[in-house]
């Protein structure tokens, strides 16, 4: 039974999504997402720099949302929602995992790191912020102009990039990226999606 620690609307809704497809028995352990509670000395223990989530299976203990997603699949998945190892659509899925979370994720939790110390926020830097996550939702688009996903069928990289698409919609909205307005409502119809993303369909 891998254990969940969770709290709306953060990268632990990834660790669900992807045990939903595959089926895999969790539990999910709320927990209160202010700094209180995630620099406490218990926290810092299972996470050592305050973030969520944070998975538990048996004795293995892991911080790192992406890394819990391919441990996932590698342990669990039989095979199932990534290209075979070693191709190039394997490539392809590894490149576009990664670059929803340090490309794409970046600039948007940015602003939400800026809000949060600066107030009144600094235009210039939101800005310089929105911009880059633009640039992200285009090369998105560009790559699911001819597919419903980002390799054509389903993998954890489209559930890597949803969370980042779900940033994006909440603090940096993209413009003009029909196809990637198209390819989110796509992944918001799966219902492991909705399961994952319950708080952020009900309005955070």
């Amino acid at each position: 039974m891998l254990n969940i620690y969770h709290a709306p609307m953060t990268r632990s809704c990834r660790v669900i999504w992807v045990c939903e497809e595959l089926g895999i028995p969790y539990e999910i352990e709320k927990i209160p997402f202010n700094a209180d509670f995630r620099f406490s000395p218990e926290w810092l223990a299972k996470n050592p720099v305050g973030k969520v989530p944070v998975l538990e299976d048996g004795e293995l203990m892991m911080f790192e949302s992406g890394a819990m997603v391919q441990y996932i699949l590698d342990r669990y998945g039989d095979g199932r929602l990534q290209p075979e190892r070693g191709t190039p659509d394997h490539a392809l899925y590894l490149q576009w995992s990664w670059f929803a979370e340090s490309t794409f994720a970046r600039p948007a939790g940015e602003i939400i790191n800026h809000r949060r110390h600066f107030d009144p926020e600094i235009p210039k830097v939101v800005e310089e912020m929105k911009v880059r996550t633009g640039q992200c939702a285009e090369a998105v688009n560009d790559a699911v102009r001819d597919r419903e996903y980002l390799l054509g069928e389903f993998t954890g990289a489209d559930i890597m990039m949803a969370y980042s698409l779900m940033l994006c919609e909440a603090f940096a909205p993209w413009v003009d990226c029909p196809e990637t307005d198209r390819y989110w409502q796509s992944l918001l119809a799966r219902p492991a999606a909705q399961t994952a993303f319950q708080d952020f369909l009900k309005g955070g």
